[in-house]
């Protein structure tokens, strides 16, 4: 299964209101491995970057006044996403702006989901940790995922670390094997760990009263937060 982990920095907000991509990044996973194929690309958006859009990827006009145009770029962009399922935090967003672009050049080029399905790990994420904060930031604090580098957004930066958040939030990846290298590898096989059958029973230590009363507080709190999608409250009412 191809899939294709996509992000964009842009001159602004909204599309609608002329805003542009500057910049695409994209990295491929086959079958949840990652591969040495991704796709970068800086553009010159015919217009000025808003100060606040600078100030969050720090990419200048003077740095884009010498690269391609969207339209110089569309085919190849297409041709590397043709097929792949594309995966975007806040989808909406991405997905606004290159249909925006796609938009410019004619009836004939559709929409990016013509091209490929998509996957938003915002909702995936909203889904998961009801009432939490769910950003890309975010999600690395709660996954303990290294995002040191990340003083800038940049396109394809933030599709390389949305690429280790969604390999755990779907289940993580048991080995990092090269290109080369296959399963059951002497170094990359794993022993299966077996638990003694001889080991002492765990105890089980009862919440008091008050513990319980707190934690259903916190559940009505969530539950409020996510609009009735609080999982472990819906559990606890039919278990």
């Amino acid at each position: 299964m191809r899939q294709i982990v996509l992000d964009t920095e842009t001159t602004g907000l909204e599309p609608k209101q002329g805003h542009r991509i500057i910049e695409i990044g994209c990295v491929e996973l086959n079958n949840r491995r990652t591969t040495d194929n991704h796709y970068q690309q800086y553009l010159n958006p015919e217009r000025e970057i808003e100060d606040g859009a600078f100030d969050v990827h720090g990419i200048s006009n003077e740095f884009l006044a010498d690269k391609p145009v969207f339209a110089d770029i569309a085919q190849e962009f297409i041709d590397f996403i043709r097929g792949g399922e594309l995966i975007i935090h806040n989808a909406p967003f991405d997905v606004g702006f290159i249909n925006a672009e796609l938009k410019r050049l004619g009836r004939q080029w559709g929409k990016i989901e013509d091209h490929c399905t998509v996957i938003d790990t915002l909702v995936m994420a909203k889904e998961m940790h009801p009432g939490q904060k769910n950003s890309l930031d975010a999600l690395c604090k709660r996954y303990e995922i290294d995002n040191s580098q990340r003083d800038l957004h940049g396109a394809l930066l933030d599709a390389q670390i949305l690429l280790d958040v969604y390999l755990v939030m779907t289940g993580g990846q048991t080995d990092f094997l090269l290109s080369d290298e296959q399963p059951g590898n002497s170094q990359n096989s794993r022993e299966t760990s077996k638990l003694d059958p001889n080991r002492p029973k765990l105890r089980v230590i009862k919440p008091s009263s008050k513990e319980l009363e707190a934690h259903f507080k916190k559940l009505e709190t969530v539950d409020k937060e996510s609009k009735g999608n609080c999982l472990w409250k819906k559990w606890e009412e039919i278990s």
